[in-house]
């Protein structure tokens, strides 16, 4: 099995060589807020700017400053450490005023926004994430990359799980397999290796449905997923108002998050499938997911790149603009242009 990228190539051969996160600035990450502050409570709700620090360490620093244990501090999402990211975080301030923001403020991190709220910030609480992100040193003919980038643009991408869900070098697929065969490990990492298993047999059956062109169009058997919700429905046959449905983005072809339970999918949609998880590496997976307790859901297989636009500052580089929903990783994006070096990976 691989944990790597499964779906690159879906509209046909790389069109461009670069590189991303050059510099912070070039991978630029803004929450899009789920709700809207009360503007009273306990909880102190800040939109904050860092450059250079992961979100823990922020967390860690809001608590010093606040004078409160790490766990009053709440956030919806974690965000890289190389990248200039925009998040909320909340810090519980029962029956007192805020120290001195000032004195959280230093180079990398600013305090765009402040207000009170009732409640600690859950983590998934947030409509999505816009990404600018700024590709360097490309290579690449433009009319080429024009047409792919106008591709991504109309038919969304492969709606892959991120390189950041399975661990350095792919390594937590390989931790949860040690984890399912009897090695002991601590609750926080059990929750994040049972996710990426899911998320590499979610993947492997994703590679199966680009292989065969039907990642976006559905088959025979398909359950599909109701746009800007985790509602499902189907098996449902390909009619004019699912086709209608699924030109508009209304509605997507899914692919399972393994669990407990029969597939919901039927016909040549369930055999597909199944025959993409029959390896052995997917058989250990998909029996140690089915030990723990975690019962069979479904994931949309493309999704929509939302206000997708671009732009070339010069010949070489290339500045992209897009949202995605929360669970979407922009690596899903860049991975439909071609091979893209991080240059914070040595």
């Amino acid at each position: 099995m691989s944990a790597g990228d499964p779906a690159a190539g879906a509209f046909g051969p790389a069109v461009l060589a670069a590189r991303i996160r050059v510099s912070a600035e070039d991978f630029r990450v803004e929450e899009l807020d789920g709700f809207e502050a009360s503007g009273d409570g306990e909880h102190l709700l800040l939109t904050i700017e860092k450059r250079g620090m992961n979100t823990g360490y922020v967390a860690g620093e809001l608590a010093r400053w606040a004078g409160v244990p790490e766990v009053a501090v709440g956030y919806a999402g974690l965000k890289d450490r190389h990248a200039v990211t925009v998040q909320r975080f909340s810090v519980q301030l029962p029956g007192r005023e805020a120290p001195d923001l000032a004195l959280l403020e230093r180079d990398g991190l600013r305090v765009l926004a402040h207000v009170r709220h009732r409640r600690k910030l859950p983590r998934g609480a947030l409509a999505g994430n816009r990404f600018v992100l700024v590709l360097r040193e490309v290579e690449g003919e433009h009319v080429a990359i024009e047409a792919r980038l106008q591709e991504i643009a109309r038919r969304g991408v492969p709606n892959a799980f991120g390189e950041q869900r399975f661990g350095h070098g792919g390594g937590n697929v390989g931790k949860a397999l040690a984890m399912f065969a009897g090695k002991r490990v601590g609750r926080e990492q059990r929750s994040m290796l049972l996710s990426a298993a899911r998320s590499a047999l979610f993947n492997q059956v994703l590679a199966a449905r680009v292989a065969d062109g039907s990642w976006d169009s559905g088959m025979e058997g398909e359950v599909w997923a109701l746009q800007g919700s985790r509602s499902v429905f189907g098996p449902e046959p390909m009619s004019d108002d699912i086709a209608r449905r699924l030109a508009a983005f209304d509605v997507h072809p899914t692919g399972p998050l393994w669990g407990r339970g029969e597939l919901r999918t039927q016909g040549a949609c369930r055999a597909l499938e199944l025959a993409a998880l029959e390896d052995v590496g997917a058989l250990k997976l998909r029996e140690g997911l089915e030990r723990a307790g975690l019962e069979q859901e479904r994931r949309a297989l493309r999704v929509r790149a939302d206000g997708f636009a671009w732009e070339w500052l010069d010949d070489t580089s290339l500045r992209l603009s897009f949202s995605l929903p929360p669970g979407s990783y922009a690596t899903a994006v860049l991975a439909q242009l071609g091979t893209i070096e991080d240059a914070t990976h040595p």
